[in-house]
């Protein structure tokens, strides 16, 4: 679990999740806000199992 709390691209797709919410709370409903939702999940995704890939080739 701390891999993954101090693992800096977990971090960097958590701020942009806070601001993709933002978005969501406060900017125009369009295409546009699904794309940052899909942005903001592929980045998730990426830098997860860049953690996980990492921690598999420390052990």
């Amino acid at each position: 679990m701390r891999k993954f709390i101090f693992s800096s691209s977990v971090i960097s797709a958590a701020f942009s999740g806070w601001s993709t919410l933002q978005t969501t709370r406060r900017g125009p409903r369009d295409w546009r806000l699904v794309l940052m939702w899909v942005s903001w999940a592929a980045s998730v995704a990426i830098a997860v199992g860049t953690v996980i890939d990492e921690a598999n080739q420390d052990d």
